[in-house]
């Protein structure tokens, strides 16, 4: 098996799980927080940036990647890792939700979606096998299979057709799947917000044995309560020898009642594209920098934080930086919301240990401004 899943803890207090993933490229400590590598590269961030915040594993995307510069051309280059030169685990996605998203510009049929890309409206078709042989050419540690997320809201016979048809793409994938030893291929749990069609979802994909799965179709627009129920009745069935993935997700209450519910990773570009509107997350809540508030403000971003930014540099020049559309400002930003996401993900595995998860939970939301 290309990876291997070790439960380390389970919270007294919470039910919440520590863990380590042992990959080809590195052992990660869960729960973790992946930082979204769309286009081979983590926006604003070098790869030695990413290894100074602690980012354990990236994930990159597998449709953006077919269309530009290609998957073949990265094999040529010796894969992923070597073309961008990151040397810890990488997680590719099927490209599914990518395609879906396209809307009036792709066609699904059982074999899987015809679609036009949204840079140059060239046709392209992809279905299971082809997700599969592209995430094989890019060289990631865990795949994804090829799945169907559907929107928010969408009726119950539609997402019953559709699971059933992810469940048939599963088969397939796993079929397509020749490089076992080196890269894992995690099953996607599929059925909206219906707990009868996550339940039908979670036998059908976890009874196809992969050494992973995610919970998919959440964090599309449906309201956190409803989510955390879906998460409520979905994760206890899902096997506590493997790795839980929850697609899409990275606000900070997110992830801390994800990870609460037994989820061990997350990802999501939410941390990344605030930092570049000038919006950092901070011990104290958001910080929307280009307020005129900080035009005067020579404390830091975060007075908390001992991150590169928050050591060097004062509110009132990190808003000069956004006013006069500096580049700086922008890097400077997502290096503080990587740091402190992960950061934060840091300090809820301390807190798993110590079996104070609540605790700590009703803590940060007091200081963040989260209701509780």
């Amino acid at each position: 098996m290309a990876i291997r899943y070790e439960l380390i803890k389970v919270c007294k207090q919470s039910g919440a799980r520590l863990g380590k993933l042992y990959t080809p490229h590195g052992t990660i400590e869960t729960p973790i927080f992946m930082p979204v590598g769309t286009q081979a590269t983590v926006k604003a961030m070098t790869p030695e940036e990413l290894t100074e915040v602690n980012s354990q594993i990236i994930l990159s995307n597998t449709y953006h990647l077919y269309l530009r510069p290609g998957h073949k051309l990265i094999e040529r280059a010796g894969g992923l890792h070597k073309f961008m030169n990151w040397d810890r685990p990488i997680l590719t996605d099927s490209g599914g939700f990518q395609v879906f998203s396209l809307g009036p510009l792709r066609e699904i049929s059982e074999e899987g979606v015809e679609f036009r890309s949204h840079i140059d409206g060239s046709k392209h078709f992809i279905g299971p096998e082809k997700a599969v042989d592209i995430q094989n050419s890019l060289g990631a540690d865990i795949m994804m299979v090829f799945d169907e997320c559907v929107s928010y809201p969408a009726e119950y016979d539609y997402v019953r057709a559709s699971l059933e048809r992810t469940t048939r793409w599963a088969e397939r994938c796993k079929e397509a799947h020749n490089n076992t030893e080196n890269q894992a291929l995690f099953g996607i749990i599929q059925g909206g917000i219906y707990e009868d069609l996550r339940k039908q979802s979670a036998e059908e994909i976890i009874g196809l044995d992969f050494p992973g799965y995610a919970i998919g179709g959440l964090s599309v627009g449906e309201p956190k309560q409803l989510m955390y129920e879906i998460l409520d009745s979905t994760v206890p069935l899902m096997p506590e020898d493997k790795p839980r993935y929850l697609m899409g997700v990275g606000s900070t209450d997110d992830l801390i009642e994800g990870t609460i519910r037994g989820i061990d990773m997350f990802d999501c570009v939410l941390p990344t594209r605030i930092a570049r509107n000038g919006t950092a997350m901070t011990s104290q809540g958001r910080v929307v920098i280009k307020n005129s508030v900080h035009t005067e403000s020579f404390e830091p971003l975060d007075p908390e934080c001992d991150c590169y930014t928050c050591r060097n540099y004062t509110r009132a020049y990190l808003r000069h930086l956004f006013k006069a559309n500096e580049i700086l400002g922008l890097r400077l930003f997502t290096y503080h919301n990587l740091y402190f996401l992960l950061g934060l993900m840091k300090n809820i595995r301390q807190a798993i240990k110590k079996d104070c998860l609540l605790d700590y939970r009703d803590e940060f939301f007091r200081k963040y401004g989260h209701k509780l």
